[in-house]
């Protein structure tokens, strides 16, 4: 596959652009923060950037090519957020409808809620945890069974232990951390999403997303695991040590990811290229369609990313202390199953209000501007996220170079 870059037809000006692959390389290859790194940038519905830098495998001297394929981790939930909403728009749920009306062990919910005197009480739930929140966090279940908060690229016991039936099943049994509705908790709701596609459309995960959104897409290297025939273009993954060196942390060849798993990650299982990514957010620019084919609506789309936290809040002021998330909180809300800018003057940095944005725990990110037919993505492989800022740097370095 070879990608087509104009960046007069994007309305994006090529030398400016430039300093995208300047910084990179100064701030962070030559350094060795990062072994490799990819950058796409669309307008209009025209590609005008797209550069690979560096090394997808440093240990096998393997460069960053066109077809790397990448984790993609948390990138993975709007995309199960997008197959949820098809099955919204066959008329099979409203967003307030409770969760337990397909998982059944979500029933009479218990909350875990501080105590006066220190400790912590059980309480009933003042109401069921519904749709609306687990695509958006505010459910209560958090990331780990009774409120233990999972390192989750780690910790793969646990995962390894469930299919999305018996993890949807599971959470059911513990207690929330907070009455739904009323905080912000990065959590499993996207598995929990994943299990009510499953549910409603009487199909397997995966294949709910082949039929659905791969294929019309076209998709073609997207998976939760990388096949044989592939493993040559999988990128390693890194992390740093206590010395700031990088470090291997998962050797493509002994990954686990060569496996199909028992568990279809619906909150951070996909795999695939940068190309196949652009394809996804392309038709969220696009209003939900992408070469003829419609996958979701323009109006679906637009209740994906308005915000929907309470009273039109902050991430920043519903999110539990200490949470984390794959963005900032200052100043950006939260639709469904992504974040949504309030405007650049709430965030601090440059973009436009609306804007649909989220990471994976390998510091990869994305952003759509509908505003301005924008859509970046950025694939790198290093963990956790946060270790620096891409996103922001990125951004300053692509609105920069808008032409028109």
């Amino acid at each position: 596959m070879h990608m087509k870059v104009d960046a007069d037809a994007a309305g994006l000006d090529a030398t400016r652009l430039g300093r995208i692959a300047e910084h990179l390389e100064q701030r962070y290859l030559g350094p060795g923060k990062i072994a490799g790194a990819q950058v796409a940038v669309l307008r209009h519905g025209e590609l005008g950037y797209f550069e690979s830098f560096g090394q997808r495998d440093r240990e096998r001297d393997q460069p960053v090519t066109e077809d790397t394929i990448w984790r993609w981790y948390s990138m993975t939930k709007p995309i199960t957020g997008v197959a949820l909403m098809t099955l919204y728009e066959r008329g099979m749920f409203q967003l307030d409808d409770p969760v337990h009306r397909w998982i059944p062990e979500w029933r009479d919910m218990q909350v875990r809620e501080p105590d006066p005197d220190g400790g912590s009480r059980i309480v009933p739930a003042h109401r069921p945890p519904t749709v609306r929140d687990v695509l958006t966090h505010t459910s209560g279940i958090g990331y780990g069974p009774e409120n233990r908060d999972l390192d989750l690229v780690t910790d793969r016991g646990f995962l390894g232990e469930h299919d999305l039936e018996s993890l949807g099943a599971a959470i059911g049994g513990w207690p929330l951390r907070f009455q739904p509705g009323t905080k912000w908790l990065y959590s499993f709701g996207m598995d929990v999403a994943a299990r009510l596609v499953e549910v409603m459309s009487g199909m397997r995960f995966d294949e709910y997303l082949r039929t659905e959104l791969f294929e019309p897409l076209g998709m073609a290297d997207t998976g939760f695991f990388v096949p044989e025939d592939d493993l040559g273009r999988f990128a390693a993954c890194y992390g740093r040590n206590s010395r700031k060196e990088l470090v291997l942390v998962d050797d493509p060849e002994r990954s686990s990811y060569r496996r199909e798993p028992k568990l279809l990650n619906g909150g951070g299982g996909l795999v695939g290229t940068t190309g196949d990514y652009l394809r996804f957010v392309a038709m969220l620019a696009n209003g939900g369609e992408l070469d003829g084919r419609r996958v979701i609506s323009r109006k679906t789309l637009e209740l994906m990313g308005s915000n929907h936290l309470p009273g039109d809040g902050d991430m920043a002021d519903l999110a539990l202390p200490m949470g984390y998330g794959e963005v900032g909180f200052s100043g950006a809300g939260f639709g469904l199953t992504m974040a949504v800018s309030k405007g650049p003057a709430a965030t601090g940095v440059v973009g436009s209000a609306g804007e649909m944005m989220w990471g994976g725990a390998a510091s990869t990110t994305f952003w759509v501007d509908r505003a301005e037919e924008l859509a970046v993505v950025f694939m790198t492989q290093l963990l956790p996220s946060g270790t620096f800022d891409f996103r922001g740097q990125l951004k300053a370095l692509v609105y920069g170079a808008l032409a028109d």
